[in-house]
């Protein structure tokens, strides 16, 4: 797990008690997503650098899990590190909806 993925998981695992429970490195497919509500079908992805050279991947990754009924957030490395919180409520947010 990188520093933004333990970083994450730590806030995720702190609502369990709210009835919302994520999984990390969950299966869907031949994809393994970064963190899972599957109750919820919400899929949380962190993306590094990396991400900025395989556009066309995610994009078709992506397509495949919504077509599975999942909602996807996707969010940058360095916004988990420098504004959790921030990052924090927009997933809880969706969640709501």
């Amino acid at each position: 797990m990188t520093e933004p993925e333990a970083k994450l998981w730590a806030r995720l695992r702190a609502h369990r008690a709210a009835g919302i429970h994520f999984r990390n490195q969950h299966a869907i497919g031949n994809y393994i997503v970064d963190f899972c509500a599957p109750r919820q079908k919400l899929i949380i992805e962190l993306d590094g650098s990396q991400h900025l050279e395989q556009a066309d991947y995610d994009s078709e990754r992506t397509a495949f899990l919504q077509s599975k009924g999942y909602r996807v957030l996707r969010f940058w490395n360095n916004d988990v590190m420098n504004n959790i919180d921030s990052v924090v409520s927009v997933i809880y947010d969706a969640l709501e909806k």
